[in-house]
């Protein structure tokens, strides 16, 4: 029974650890002593109207070693489509290679790579997206969220960021006058641009695909690939294997021993017992 248990405690020990494992790639609270701005944000989006560049800027104040970054920006959108977007993760060298997993409205672009820069105190890490929306966009909203990890997957600093995309067409119309016609919804009802500190609600899973070399934008809405949670999902498969496995051999160690002798001579097994003649 003693060996039982042990097997017991075994599995349930390789069971945590699968757990564990999936539950690395979920980002978690942010960690203390980091932040993350966003910046270069224009107080509203022309769609059609050229590119603009976001910039995602981390800092350490809590006096720690330094780390390397790894980003990763969620993107949602309302009033519009995902693939009227098209976003660029940019670096000094080029373009640098995304992994983009969309829900729904909402895309998530992470690095494929870590950032060539490295975080320590008094020093920051930024990195730099082309963002560009559809000439036939009219209306709309988009929401950043950019986070900041380090080479472990520990979520270091997040900022979230909402903007009104207008369409070229819809800002080209003049507003009427009082004199002229009766209005028919009054300007305050329009949605305003929210704050830079303000909560988006996009999704925290994660991403796949590896964008062509130099593109000068993608379209969000593409998805594939190979990510962090297909990862774990392996991980977490071969350690519940390889519990199975353990628990099979123990079993196998615990059989009786009265099968020992049959099975360490097999003509004990199947030898019959003589018959005794009468005289």
């Amino acid at each position: 029974m003693s060996v039982w248990r042990n097997a017991l405690r075994t599995g349930v020990v390789l069971a945590c650890l699968s757990g564990a494992g999936l539950g690395a790639a979920v980002p978690a609270r942010a960690a203390a002593g980091f932040a993350t701005e966003l910046s270069g944000l224009p107080d509203e989006f022309t769609a059609g109207n050229g590119v603009e560049t976001v910039s995602a800027v981390v800092s350490r104040s809590d006096g720690g070693g330094c780390v390397k970054v790894r980003w990763s920006m969620v993107l949602g959108v309302q009033g519009l489509r995902l693939d009227q977007v098209k976003v660029d993760r940019v670096e000094d060298s080029g373009s640098f290679p995304l992994e983009i997993r969309t829900e729904g409205d909402v895309a998530r672009l992470t690095d494929r790579q870590l950032d060539p820069g490295i975080l320590c105190p008094g020093r920051t890490v930024t990195a730099r997206y082309r963002v560009a929306f559809a000439e036939d966009v009219s209306r709309g909203r988009v929401s950043f969220a950019a986070e900041a990890y380090d080479e472990n997957l520990r979520l270091l600093a997040r900022q979230t960021a909402t903007r009104q995309v207008i369409g070229e067409e819809v800002e080209a119309t003049p507003s009427e006058t009082g004199s002229s016609a009766a209005p028919s919804e009054p300007a305050a009802s329009e949605p305003a641009a929210d704050d830079p500190g303000e909560e988006a609600t996009p999704s925290d899973e994660a991403v796949a695909e590896l964008p062509p070399p130099g593109a000068a934008g993608r379209p969000v809405a593409q998805s594939g690939g190979f990510g962090v949670v297909q990862g774990a999902f392996l991980l977490g498969g071969l350690l519940l294997f390889l519990g199975a496995g353990l628990l099979l051999r123990l079993r196998h160690l615990m059989r009786p021993d009265g099968n020992a002798a049959a099975e360490g001579d097999p003509r004990l097994a199947f030898e019959r017992p003589r018959a005794r003649r009468w005289r």
